[in-house]
């Protein structure tokens, strides 16, 4: 380091450095006496030009800061002068004056820089001060034999001793016990720096993981970099090296990144054994060594443990995973544990962490174990004990809380597929009539559906569809699943199908519609349906955990509306083939609540494919379930099939033999549009002139389509309706007419005041027009949008005389 620090040292001393500054020598009389080559190349003079001549031919005078700097700041003691150059251009120097050591002490020297050379080196001196003291980022560089020379602050904290005590090591020495956790490169520091010191190729991103000094106890996780250092004569002075300890942000990645998988492979399916082994597969060993899993012999047999005394449970091990059996590849190449080949019953020493958490009810640490129960409600179906090698760190307070959070998702898809085994065994009683047998046609939708049950005998099962004209020419289309088969699972479907049918008719859009729903599944069972349990309280719902999907249709703008809860997203193939999955919020499962319904707009052209599901379609245990969308996504991008031919080969491919381990509904629609011919639409001011406009408007349309005999039928509606928004309600008046299988009529507004049906008096001067409107329709409705609501009715057309 020594012939670093004597070449290097001028970029250190500044532009004013006689060694390297425009430096004059003049006399007692201000004559130039003696002139260097760094003058000549500031001012243009040379040396035999201006060696006699006197100082005043290039310094001028003192005087006031030119106008740019009208207030020069001092620079560290040094004169600001403004100097001619030979060409007669002015610039601004810094100068430093002092006699000339051991000659006459009337002879000078001046040593002067342009002023905008010295602020610049100010300013990186500055900025290497900051580096030095203020930089979260450890620096450190390293002399040719590969020790430490130099170390910014952040780095002597890091270290946990003054400088002067380290200062000459090696890195493997400061870091004895650290290691490499990227790949790529030479394995040791002291081999990775050694290759830039001979390559030059510097090394970026470098994860280094080790014990600082200053944090023995602990590991950290750093991000590195590693640099050779040069002069522009290209002399080799060293290697800097920058740390930036990425401990907290490692954490958190990788906590989100087993969520992640988390989400991807709990609970994808309804069976007990397959659910806690997944969780052990999850959690080892990025997450710890070895995780067991242990449930009570009842959640085996589709039962609820009792809840009287916990530590008298009969545990089983279901399953057990350890660093041994998964090996330390990246989760998409890492083997399985294997599953265990039986169950044997655990017993658990008294004051033990699972027995601690079994008295409890909740989690217990302990030194390098965590123990979490598995719950659901009131009700505790087992134990998830996490344990950590001896050389590991405990669990932190952010690692707790993850834990809690996957054994929670474990619980509620250990829980499901409980219900499931349980219903599973249970006798199939209702019938195929709880789906719809005949669908309605429609003006916006060609349709073809599938259904077929696990129990394809009685035909019964806990999936639903369902097709719902609604007003205004739109359509409704349903699809959904309840937990697990059989009896409940069936009384369940046909509650659901009947409560969505009937809030659908309400017209509600797909977020409400879903709310309320999950607002009635989360109710006590009794709440729910009006019906008492039976007379020993064992009556068990499984409306929890239903998933739907529903969209809307509107044939007149095209547009589909969609929302789920915990469902499959459709399935969207446009007229030229091209297949997508929508980018649909998932929503939470019925009844679990937490997050709100989000929906989903799209804009589908005339003759898009839309396919609504239910998971026994693409899922199987012998196959992924991405495997079993992209068959169906093949499928259906056949243009030139019917829709009853790709019914009917996606259940050929998907479920070979017709054979299903679930429940299967598949409901395929093709996208219609209403002719512009069928539809007539105006604006009009909230005004009383309007009422008289809308009805002439009508009366026009309807003689243009052939409907003279309902024109005064539909002038009294829309005259009573426009009315209605003119006095009560907010401009302006949209008034619609739709000629479709009948005559429908909708006036909208900005209100979001519903209108009320009612009788009025003999001396009432208004409030009959609704009343009337009434007795005039076939069907008469109101649904709201973002901007208001609208009043639709419907009338038949006249029969063919």
């Amino acid at each position: 380091m020594t012939a670093w620090n004597a070449e290097q040292s001028a970029d250190f001393r500044g532009p004013l450095d006689v060694t390297r500054a425009a430096t004059a020598i003049v006399d007692a009389q201000d004559t130039v006496i003696a002139w260097s080559a760094a003058a000549e190349r500031l001012l243009g003079y040379r040396s035999q030009d201006i060696v006699g001549r006197p100082l005043a031919t290039f310094l001028l005078p003192p005087r006031p800061a030119p106008p740019l700097l009208p207030h020069p700041p001092e620079s560290r003691g040094n004169e600001m002068r403004v100097a001619r150059h030979r060409d007669g251009h002015e610039l601004i120097i810094a100068m430093a004056v002092c006699p000339l050591t051991g000659a006459d002490t009337a002879m000078r020297v001046l040593v002067a820089t342009e002023l905008k050379d010295l602020r610049l080196w100010e300013s990186r001196l500055a900025l290497l001060h900051g580096l030095a003291t203020q930089s979260p980022v450890g620096l450190a560089i390293y002399d040719t034999d590969l020790r430490l020379a130099w170390c910014n602050t952040a780095y002597e904290l890091e270290m946990g001793r003054p400088f002067a005590e380290f200062r000459g090591s090696r890195a493997d020495q400061l870091y004895s016990e650290g290691r490499f956790v990227s790949k790529g490169h030479p394995p040791t520091l002291d081999t990775v720096m050694q290759h830039v010191l001979d390559t030059g190729e510097p090394f970026l991103d470098l994860h280094f993981q080790g014990r600082p000094p200053s944090d023995p106890e602990t590991d950290h996780l750093w991000s590195c970099a590693y640099y050779r250092l040069q002069d522009a004569d290209g002399h080799v002075f060293g290697v800097c090296e920058d740390a930036f300890d990425i401990s907290d942000r490692y954490k958190a990645q990788r906590r989100l990144a087993l969520l992640v998988e988390a989400g991807r492979g709990i609970g994808t399916a309804l069976d007990v054994l397959a659910t806690a082994e997944k969780i052990t597969e999850v959690a080892v060993p990025e997450f710890a060594t070895t995780v067991t899993v242990d449930l009570a012999k009842a959640v085996l047999e589709g039962e609820v443990p009792a809840s009287s005394d916990s530590r008298s449970m009969s545990l089983v091990r279901v399953a057990r995973c350890s660093d041994q059996d998964a090996g330390q590849e990246q989760p998409e190449q890492r083997s399985p544990c294997p599953p265990l080949e039986d169950h044997p019953p655990v017993e658990y020493p008294s004051g033990s962490p699972q027995d601690r958490s079994l008295a409890s009810g909740g989690l217990v640490l302990d030194d390098t174990a965590l123990v979490v129960p598995l719950r659901v409600g009131n009700s505790l179906l087992g134990l998830v004990t996490f344990v950590r090698g001896t050389d590991s760190a405990t669990f932190d307070g952010g690692e707790v809380a993850l834990a809690d959070e996957l054994v929670a998702r474990t619980a509620v898809s250990i829980d499901n597929a409980r219900r499931f085994t349980r219903e599973r065994t249970a006798s199939l009683a209702l019938q195929r009539q709880l789906l719809p047998q005949q669908v309605p046609e429609q003006s916006a939708v060609d349709l073809a559906y599938r259904y077929l049950p696990t129990d394809d005998v009685t035909g019964v099962g806990g999936d639903w569809f369902d097709v719902i004209p609604l007003s205004g020419t739109r359509v409704g289309l349903v699809v959904g699943d309840v937990v697990g088969h059989g009896l409940q699972a069936a009384a369940t479907m046909g509650r659901l199908r009947t409560t969505v049918r009937a809030f659908a008719q309400m017209d509600m859009d797909p977020v409400e519609l879903l709310s309320r729903l999950d607002d009635l599944v989360a109710q006590p069972t009794e709440e729910q349906w009006g019906e008492p349990g039976t007379p020993g309280g064992t009556y068990s719902d499984v409306t929890t955990g239903a998933t739907c999907l529903y969209a809307v249709y509107d044939p007149v703008s095209r547009r589909c509306v969609m929302a789920r809860a915990g469902h499959l997203p459709p399935a969207v193939v446009d007229p030229d083939g091209r297949l997508s999955f929508p980018d649909l919020p998932a929503g939470p499962p019925l009844g679990l609540g937490g997050l709100p319904f989000e929906s989903l707009e799209i804009e589908l052209p005339v003759g898009s494919l839309l396919a609504l599901f239910t998971d026994g379609l693409v899922e199987a245990r012998d196959r992924d379930i991405d495997h079993g969308l992209d068959t169906l996504g093949r499928v259906l991008s056949d243009r030139d099939a019917s829709l009853e031919e790709l019914c009917d080969r996606a259940v050929a491919e998907l479920l070979p033999g017709g054979s299903t381990a679930d429940d299967t509904a598949l409901l395929l629609v093709r996208t219609r549009e209403l002719d512009t011919s069928q539809v007539a639409e105006w604006e009009l001011p909230a005004e009383p002139v309007a009422v008289g406009r809308a009805r002439e408007l009508a009366t026009q349309q309807l003689h243009r389509w052939g409907l003279e005999e309902l024109s005064f039928t539909t002038e009294l509606v829309v005259s009573e309706l426009v009315t209605n928004v003119v006095r009560y309600a907010e401009g302006p008046v949209q008034v619609r007419l739709i000629r479709d299988r009948t005559l429908l009529c909708e006036v909208a507004d900005r209100g979001h005041t519903s209108p009320h049906l009612r009788h009025s008096g003999e001396d009432d001067e208004g409030g009959r027009g609704l009343f009337i409107v009434a007795q005039l329709v076939q069907r008469w409705g109101t649904r709201y949008t973002q901007s208001g609501k609208t009043i639709w009715t419907e009338q038949a057309f006249p029969t063919a005389g």
